[in-house]
C-alpha cells in the first residue's frame, strides 16, 4: 500500500535528486531525506570509505536496508542513490510505498555535474564517460520500470524542474 504523500526520486548520479528533492520537499511541505546521507549518518563513514572497506556489494546491502526503512516512513521526499533500483526488493518498496519520479539526464550532463566530485566511488576510473554509459545501459530500463513520472533535468534549473514535477503530480491526482 502506498504511503500517503511519499515521493521517491530515482535516477543517475548528477541528475539532481538531492538538490531538486530538497526544493520539492520545501514546496510540498514534506520532509526531505537523502538515503546516502542517512547511510553515512548511520555508519559514521563516507560512501567512498564504505566502498573501500566493504566493496560495492557491502554498500548495496546497507542501501537496501536503508531504502526498506525509509520507504516505510510517511510524508517524505526521498532522494535515492543512483544504484538503489538495482535491488528487486528496493524497487518493490519504492513502487508500492509512494510516487516514483525518474529524474533523467544525459551522460554529458552527468559528466558536467560530477567532474569535480570525489565522493563518487564508481567514477574513480580512467574513463568516467564509459563508466557512466555502462551504468546507464543497465539502470535506465530499471528507472523507467519503477517510474510513475519521468522528468528531464538536462540544462534545466531547479525551479523549472520542481514546477514540472508539481504540474505532473497534479495531473496524476
Amino acid at each position: 500500500m502506498r504511503q500517503q504523500g511519499n515521493i521517491f526520486l530515482v535516477g543517475p548520479m548528477g541528475a539532481g535528486k538531492s538538490t531538486i528533492g530538497r526544493q520539492l520537499a520545501k514546496e510540498l511541505g514534506l520532509r526531505f531525506v537523502d538515503s546516502d546521507q542517512e547511510i553515512e549518518k548511520q555508519t559514521g563513514a563516507s560512501i567512498p570509505l564504505i566502498f573501500e572497506l566493504e566493496g560495492e556489494e557491502g554498500f548495496r546491502r546497507r542501501e537496501k536496508a536503508m531504502i526498506e526503512r525509509l520507504t516505510e516512513e510517511a510524508g517524505i521526499v526521498l532522494a535515492t542513490g543512483g544504484g538503489a533500483i538495482l535491488d528487486p526488493d528496493s524497487r518493490a518498496a519504492l513502487v508500492s510505498r509512494g510516487q516514483v519520479i525518474y529524474l533523467r539526464c544525459s551522460v554529458d550532463q552527468q559528466l558536467e555535474r560530477t567532474r569535480r566530485d570525489q565522493n563518487r566511488p564508481l567514477l574513480q576510473t580512467e574513463d568516467p564517460r564509459t563508466r557512466l554509459e555502462e551504468l546507464m545501459s543497465v539502470r535506465d530500463p530499471l528507472y523507467n520500470m519503477v517510474a510513475d513520472l519521468v522528468v528531464d533535468t538536462d540544462r534545466r534549473n531547479v525551479r523549472n524542474v520542481v514546477k514540472a514535477i508539481q504540474g505532473k503530480l497534479q495531473e496524476l491526482t
